[in-house]
């Protein structure tokens, strides 16, 4: 059970989506890029409110770093502490391959 699945399910109605944790705040304040920018780091955004991810993923392109879908709250886990992308400034290709390549 993911952080965020729990999260959700003790705040039912919340429209629970995780973003920004693999990102270390000084990266997140200093190294976004205008869209198209070789050097744009990628943001994995996990949720099941298609609603609530797609403003999020808006939110993530307006501060200057290329939002990757990474699934449901239950596939968040890909995104945690110990994963491939947890604290790297991978390019969205790049944290598309960590997310494949994250293992339980």
């Amino acid at each position: 059970l993911s952080s965020s699945r729990w999260t959700a399910e003790h705040l039912k109605g919340a429209r629970v989506v995780k973003a920004f944790n693999n990102i270390q705040a000084q990266h997140l304040m200093d190294n976004g890029q205008p869209a198209g920018a070789a050097d744009r780091i990628g943001l994995p955004v996990a949720g099941d409110d298609a609603d609530a991810k797609r403003a999020v993923m808006e939110l993530v392109d307006a501060l200057g770093f290329d939002p990757v879908d990474a699934g449901t709250l239950d596939e968040s886990w890909r995104q945690q502490p110990d994963t491939p992308v947890y604290g790297t400034d991978r390019d969205a290709d790049g944290v598309r391959q960590g997310l494949a390549d994250a293992r339980p």
